[in-house]
């Protein structure tokens, strides 16, 4: 009878587990100077000045913090694939480093307000009342 060995199971360690949530001070200098750089190409998002003070009663984007709460949502391959290209495209053209989620959460804050602020004009009710 063949004896077999146990298999030895790998676990993660600790640094895989628990990264810091909380920008880095070379992160929170490079987004710095991102925005400090004059001949930087312009940003397209409608509140990407976050030099510009936001009307009070307006949320932010909870951005790189512990999140206790969490959402499943299924996308086609396409739509993962332009959310990866967006991202790239944020890195390099303005230097932002951003993961998915934190891309997914401020792009829900831009709909949110604006759903907010425009109501049935919208883009959000004109996008899903459209057939």
């Amino acid at each position: 009878m063949a004896r077999t060995s146990p298999r030895r199971v790998s676990l993660p360690a600790a640094d895989d587990l628990f990264r810091p949530t909380d920008p880095t001070p070379d992160e929170l200098a490079a987004e710095t100077h991102v925005r400090a750089v004059p001949d930087a190409p312009a940003r397209s998002a409608p509140h990407a000045e976050t030099d510009v003070a936001e009307p009070a009663g307006r949320k932010r984007p909870s951005g790189r913090v512990k999140h206790d709460e969490k959402m499943t949502v299924y996308v086609t391959a396409d739509e993962l694939l332009d959310l990866e290209h967006a991202r790239l495209a944020l890195r390099r053209d303005h230097g932002l480093a951003v993961d998915r989620g934190r891309l997914v959460r401020e792009a829900m804050a831009l709909v949110l307000a604006d759903l907010d602020e425009h109501g049935f004009d919208s883009m959000l009710v004109q996008r899903l009342t459209e057939r």
